[in-house]
């Protein structure tokens, strides 16, 4: 998904048919489930772009009959982010889905400070630079992961 799509008008039935559709056949490929309980919160992490708390996941898999016990969200979260089908925001305590679990690549995602908005980017050039100095220091890198703090364009006009 193009990242001014996140923050702009769009149909966002393509993004999330996309990702689910991408994430059934990387979850059977690797010999997996999708379990409706994972399914149904990579669901709800794909209704909009913004990152939810695990607590907010786990009302939703609650209120659709999965359960009200923390393990029950933290179970499917944990999954979706190992397979890469969803990232963990650090500065939100919060999960997104990946919105392009098709592709390796270095996420970089732009949180607007006032709604907490979230656009996840590819940034093959970041991943690129991070392993060139990784590499200078023999260093092996395991995940990079970018968190860019900002205003989207909806509360850029507010603020004017």
């Amino acid at each position: 998904m193009p990242t001014q799509i996140a923050f702009h008008d769009h149909d966002h039935s393509c993004c999330e048919g996309g990702v689910l559709a991408h994430a059934d056949a990387r979850v059977r490929e690797a010999g997996l489930r999708l379990t409706p309980v994972r399914r149904r919160a990579l669901e709800i992490l794909l209704e909009n772009h913004r990152a939810m708390g695990a607590y907010d996941v786990l009302d939703r898999l609650a209120a659709d009959g999965f359960g009200d016990q923390p393990p029950v969200a933290y179970r499917a979260l944990d999954f979706l982010v190992e397979h890469g089908l969803a990232h963990r925001i650090r500065r939100l305590n919060a999960y997104a889905a990946c919105m392009h679990p098709q592709t390796d690549h270095a996420p970089v995602f732009m949180i607007c400070r006032d709604c907490n908005a979230v656009a996840e980017a590819m940034a093959q050039d970041v991943r690129a630079a991070v392993r060139a100095v990784a590499d200078a220091a023999s260093f092996t890198v395991e995940r990079v992961n970018v968190e860019v703090l900002g205003l989207c364009p909806a509360c850029q006009e507010v603020a004017q």
